[in-house]
Formats: C-alpha cells, sequence, structure tokens
C-alpha cells in the first residue's frame, strides 16, 4: 500500500549505480519518481569498469577504449531488449553490439597432450568441433547434453529466472508432472559434476561444462546440476558491445539522465533511517539527509547483515536475509597492454585454459582458503574481430606491438581477512602464465603496462564481501529459493544485484533491477512497467 499522497512527486534513493541500480533508477524514473543515485566510485558500473594500465595510459574521458576488467560477457540479449522497450527505446539503436561466432577457445595443458576446442554460436559446427576433438560417440553424447540444457532452460527461465518469488510451490505447479519428470531427470539435487559424468566420457569434456558453476561463483562438486542450463544461455549467443561492457552501463547512465536521475557520485551511504517499519530518509557520509518514499538497495547482501546501513535496518532484515551460504568466489586479475606470440594457440576474443587436477583448485579455493596452485586461466582479448590495426598498441613506433587482455583466475574471498604477500601473487601468476605458455601462448608482459587486482582490492570496492564478486555461493539446489528476493520486511526497501534472486552476472542483476522496480512501483502506487 502507498504512504504517500497521491499529488506527491514519490522521492527515491538508489543506492549503489551498478547494474540493477542503473536499471531500477531508469525504470522508476521512467515511471514518474524522482530519483537520486547515491554512488561511492566515480562513475556508474559497479563491478564493471574498464583499466588504462600503462606509463602513457589514457582516463576515460580520453575516448578511448579501456580494457574491460569486470564483466566481460553478454548473453540473453532479451533482458536489455525488454528493459528498453519498457521505456520506449531500443536496444541495438541506443547501443552497438554484434554476435560471436565463436562462443569460446579452450585449451588444455601439455601435460595431456595439447588440445584445443572451440564452441560455437552455430550448433552444427560445434558439434562437428567436438567429433573431430573427442569422437563421434562424444559428438552424440554432447548433442544429447545439449537437448537436456535446452529443455531445462525452457522449464526454469518462467518459473525460476522470470519468477520474482520462486518457490519449490510454484516450480512444481509451472512445470506439471512432465516437467517434473524431465527435471527429476536431470537430477537437480546432485551436483553439476556428478550429473555431467553421465553426459560426457571424456574428461575434458566433463572439465569444460563443469566451469559453468564458476559463473555463478561456485564449486561444481557443490553447485547444483541445474546450472547446466547456462550451456544453453551461451548457444543462444554470445554478444560483443562496441566500446566494451562499460558502453552499457554509460547508455543506461545516459537514459537515467534523460529522464531526470540525479547522480552523486563519491557519495557513500551511511544510513537508511526508518520510522517504524518503513524508511523515511537516507544519510549520507558527506551528512546530507534525504527524505525518501523508497529506497533500492544496488549493494551486497552482507552489507544488511553486518550493518553497514545502519542498526535499525540490520535488525529489521533479519526475519528475512535469506539462508546464509558460503561465500562465492573471488578473482585474482591482470589488466594488460602485452606482446602476445601464438605459438600455437590463437587467440579467440574469450579463452580458456585448463591445468590437469580440476578438482584441486577449488579445494584449495574453498576448503583451504587459499590462492589456487594449478588455477584455470580465463583471458579476454576485447579486440579481437576488430581491424588489426585497433587492436594493437605500442608506445613507440620501434617498440614491439601490445595487445589489451585480461586474465582472470578463481581466488578465495577472504580479502577482508588476508593480505597476499608478494611472493604469494607472484607464485600465483607464475603458474597462471606458465599453463598459458604450455598451451601455446606467451604474454611478454610488463610491470608498467600491468594493473593486478586481488580479493583485498575487491573488498575495499564492495564492503563486507571480502572480495566475492557472485554474492553467496549457489550450493545445493535450494540455494536458488532462499536467495533474498527484491521485497523486504521493512515497508519501502528493495533490493537488486547479484547476491539477491535471481543471482549474479549482468543479465541476471539487470532482471533484478528490474523486480526491485515493479515492487517499488506498486508500494508507491506508480503504473508498472
Amino acid at each position: 500500500m502507498t504512504t504517500r499522497s497521491p499529488l506527491k512527486t514519490p522521492q527515491v534513493v538508489v543506492v549503489g549505480a551498478g547494474m540493477a541500480g542503473l536499471v531500477s533508477a531508469l525504470l522508476l524514473a521512467n515511471a514518474g519518481a524522482q530519483v537520486t543515485v547515491l554512488e561511492a566510485g566515480e562513475q556508474v558500473g559497479g563491478k564493471i569498469r574498464q583499466l588504462w594500465p600503462g606509463a602513457e595510459r589514457q582516463s576515460p574521458q580520453s575516448g578511448e577504449c579501456g580494457i574491460d576488467s569486470g564483466p566481460t560477457v553478454l548473453t540473453m540479449k532479451w533482458v536489455f531488449e525488454e528493459i528498453f522497450a519498457a521505456v520506449g527505446l531500443h536496444f541495438e539503436r541506443e547501443l552497438g553490439v554484434s554476435q560471436l561466432d565463436v562462443l569460446a577457445k579452450h585449451a588444455w595443458s601439455a601435460d595431456r597432450g595439447e588440445a584445443q576446442l572451440s564452441l560455437y554460436a552455430d550448433p552444427a559446427r560445434s558439434t562437428e568441433a567436438v567429433a573431430e576433438f573427442a569422437g563421434a560417440a562424444e559428438a552424440q553424447r554432447f548433442q544429447h547434453f545439449c537437448r537436456s540444457a535446452k529443455a531445462l532452460y525452457g522449464a526454469l527461465e518462467g518459473s525460476i529466472i522470470r519468477e520474482a518469488e520462486p518457490s519449490v510451490k510454484k516450480l512444481a505447479f509451472s512445470l506439471g508432472p512432465r516437467g517434473l519428470a524431465a527435471l527429476a531427470g536431470i537430477g537437480p539435487m546432485r551436483s553439476l559434476w556428478d550429473s555431467l559424468g553421465g553426459y560426457f566420457k571424456d574428461p575434458r569434456l566433463r572439465q569444460l561444462f563443469a566451469r559453468y558453476a564458476t559463473y555463478c561463483g561456485s564449486s561444481p562438486w557443490a553447485s547444483p546440476a541445474t546450472l547446466m542450463l547456462i550451456a544453453q544461455v551461451e548457444m543462444d549467443g554470445v554478444w560483443s558491445v562496441e566500446g566494451g561492457i562499460r558502453a552499457l552501463a554509460s547508455v543506461l547512465e545516459r537514459l537515467c539522465r534523460a529522464r531526470g536521475v540525479v547522480f552523486q557520485f563519491q557519495t557513500r551511504c551511511r544510513e537508511i533511517e526508518l520510522e517504524g517499519a518503513r524508511v523515511c530518509a537516507v544519510q549520507t557520509e558527506r551528512g546530507e539527509r534525504l527524505p525518501v518514499d523508497a529506497v533500492v538497495f544496488n549493494g551486497d547482501i552482507e552489507a544488511l547483515h553486518t550493518g553497514l546501513l545502519g542498526e535499525a535496518v540490520e535488525r529489521g532484515m533479519l526475519a528475512k536475509l535469506g539462508r546464509r551460504s558460503a561465500r562465492s568466489l573471488s578473482a585474482l586479475t591482470w589488466s594488460m597492454r602485452c606482446a602476445v606470440r601464438e605459438e600455437r594457440f590463437t587467440l579467440e576474443r574469450h579463452n580458456v585454459f585448463f591445468q590437469d587436477h580440476y578438482q584441486d583448485e577449488f579445494t584449495d579455493i574453498f576448503t583451504h582458503q587459499r590462492l589456487p596452485q594449478t588455477p584455470t586461466v580465463y583471458v579476454c582479448a576485447q579486440e579481437r574481430g576488430l581491424a588489426r590495426g585497433a587492436a594493437l598498441f605500442a608506445t613507440d613506433p620501434h617498440s614491439e606491438p601490445r595487445e589489451s587482455l585480461f586474465c582472470l583466475i578463481n581466488a578465495p574471498a577472504t580479502g577482508d581477512t588476508r593480505v597476499w604477500t608478494p611472493q604469494e601473487l607472484a607464485a600465483c601468476e607464475t603458474a597462471a602464465f606458465s599453463l598459458l605458455k604450455r598451451c601455446g601462448l606467451s604474454l611478454k608482459t610488463a610491470p608498467e603496462f600491468t594493473l593486478q587486482t586481488t580479493p583485498s582490492q575487491f573488498h575495499q570496492r564492495f564492503p563486507a564481501t571480502g572480495g566475492a564478486l557472485y554474492g553467496q555461493a549457489t550450493h545445493g539446489w535450494m540455494q536458488v529459493f532462499s536467495r533474498s528476493k527484491a521485497t523486504t520486511p521493512i515497508s519501502g526497501l528493495f533490493l537488486g544485484g547479484g547476491s539477491v534472486h535471481p543471482g549474479p552476472g549482468l543479465p541476471m542483476t539487470a532482471l533484478s533491477g528490474r523486480m526491485a522496480a515493479g515492487a517499488a512501483m506498486a508500494h508507491l502506487g506508480l503504473t508498472r512497467e
């Protein structure tokens, strides 16, 4: 029920200008609310960011494209198409996107014999590649896996992904007996790793598709088999964004401003004030007090557990913070301008390099809380597919051309309790880059052209997380139902972001922002999108 006068323009504060915050601000402003966005950083985007390494590095104001050093993949384009359509716009008229032919390229180290496998937007081409890589029988198993992933996604898109308040009861009603039988056949209560063992005999394919658990910051040995639906998400299309993923955040900021949204940067929220059991104002660390009718919090749910939004909110939220699971993965990353030598491996835009002893990586991270000794390495070559001249960067005409690369390995989210020594970080870097070399890719790096980000630095950017980049880990098949939703026990307080339903990743956080906006519109008596 609305608590405002019908003649008064509702005042809304969005805390955090990440993807969910931007989407919420856009939709609420479009519906008639006066929206103010408080952002602790210098610009919008949250985990979306670009870095400019190098002694002669460019600034964001230069117009040059930096290195995407957060999310690098755009999938589920329909999410953004629907959000833009809700405000009367066409997504691809506002943002330049192009579909990638190669979804990702994978390599295994020479420890087991060199091997490479690319997956494609064309399913037939992927099947041919799998057959050449692992044989005809495994290609047939791959097709069976794809059919299962497609059926699973079809069953869960409406009942989980789009559903604002998912529950086991709603899921059972939505699927019906036939759908539930199909879900049971996949074995949702089994781990993703165990389930994949029923599809693939080749351990490398099992390893490849188990990697989808890390997209949710989780271990394949603890996450549910339902995460195989991510395979269908990628097969539905992977897009590159002109100007990098950062351009998506910039477009949303522009659209928000056009609808009257006010942004306050380098402004941290100190407290959300309550009057009884409803929000009434927001205080900033600058001493400003903003009366509000509603607040959308686009931050990690752990900030509410630890009282970073005030003791009153902490107490009010105790009844509905969701079941607390293990923290999700953090990361150790390198944003680099480096010389690339493609000896036996030619980079695509998205590349994954696998070690042997795969389980050790997750035992190190989740059990021993240490940097992995045998990490898997992700490399984004975001300029691949552009004109060759645009893809290279040189400090002077006589230097070796440098290419923009973003490298990532998984790490434990212990940034609030431990700072890794230079020696530990160097050992991890050596392990990662030596894997690339064994797979046929040599990188000639230089400290002045490399920016490293550690879990401690991620924790500083995202308080209360320890550097966790995906909220809570998706461990156990019931975790999706216990994740906090957009609504809260506090009247006028709504949640968005990767730590709440429907989960982490650009499209999912965009959906969470849409759900938070929809709930806030209902509370304020505004016409919903």
